[in-house]
Order: structure tokens, then sequence, then C-alpha cells
């Protein structure tokens, strides 16, 4: 495969998030991480800063690219020339939550594009974006759930909101 896609809100990205990312990206030419933008939502970081942390976390892998896109992922997936989406399960409850999404994109994607499901690592899975800020911010130690850089990130952040 020549483009797949890696999207999410990456709100941060989590070393299970980096995992599928190094993973993914031996299966293709250019893996594109596509930080999700969704309004409905109020972010901890950026979509700047996300880019910046992926950007970092992925420095070692020549064929990744970050973007950020609002919408329909279908929308993105069809102009941009993607042949296939990547998704990350944790559990059955995201199986059941991600089959729903990849047949509705299915109907609404290009001929020809796939949803390529790959398990996460298992010492991997119980680790959620909403889980690391919530033991983060409640002053827990989230070393080694996310990438060096992003823990920077998150003791930087958490002192200009004036938190310790």
């Amino acid at each position: 495969m020549k483009k797949v896609l890696f999207a999410g809100s990456f709100d941060p990205i989590t070393c299970g998030h980096l995992d599928l990312i190094n993973r993914a990206s031996q299966l293709c030419e250019t893996i594109v991480v596509g930080v999700v933008e969704n309004k409905s939502k109020v972010p901890y970081f950026t979509v700047e800063e996300r880019m910046n942390m992926i950007r970092e976390a992925t420095a070692h892998l020549d064929n990744v690219e970050i973007d950020c896109f609002s919408g329909l992922l279908a929308d993105y997936v069809n102009a941009n020339g993607i042949q296939a989406v990547v998704r990350g399960l944790r559990a059955t409850t995201d199986f059941e939550y991600e089959i729903q999404m990849a047949q509705m994109n299915d109907r609404l994607y290009n001929d020809g594009i796939e949803t390529i499901f790959l398990m996460t690592t298992p010492g991997q899975s119980f680790i959620s974006s909403s889980m690391i800020k919530e033991v983060f911010l409640l002053g827990g130690t989230v070393e080694g759930l996310v990438p060096d850089n992003v823990l920077q990130y998150m003791k930087e952040k958490r002192e200009q909101k004036g938190g310790k």
C-alpha cells in the first residue's frame, strides 16, 4: 500500500498510539497521522501542540506525515489518496464501536479503500488518552505510558494552567 491513515484526537499521543504507528509504518510507503479536530470537544492540547508532539515522537520514522482535519473521516480519505485506514483495537468494546464505524465509512469511501484493524500490544491495551490525562492531572505517574517528549509537554501545560 502506498498511503494509509491513522486518525485520532491524540490528546495526547500515548505509547499505545506510537506502537500502532510504528507497526503500521511497516505496511505502507506513507502513513499519515491525522489529528482530528472535534469542535464538540474541548481538548487539553491545541492541534498545533498535538501535531508537534506526534512529529517529535515519530521523528525516527521516515515515512510518517502529520496532518489535521475536521469533518468526516471519509471525506478526508477520499480527498487525499488514502488507500487504507488503520484502527487500533484494545478490547471487544472497541471492536463493536470500530466495526460499526468501518462499515459506515465503507459506504462513504471511494472504491477500493480498506479498514485495517491492528490489535494493541497486550501491555498497552489499557492505555487511553483520557485515562492518561485523568491520572496525570490527579497527580499520578504516567511515565512509560506516553513518549518522553509528551510527558514534558504535559508537565509544561500543567504549569501553564497553574497546576503542580
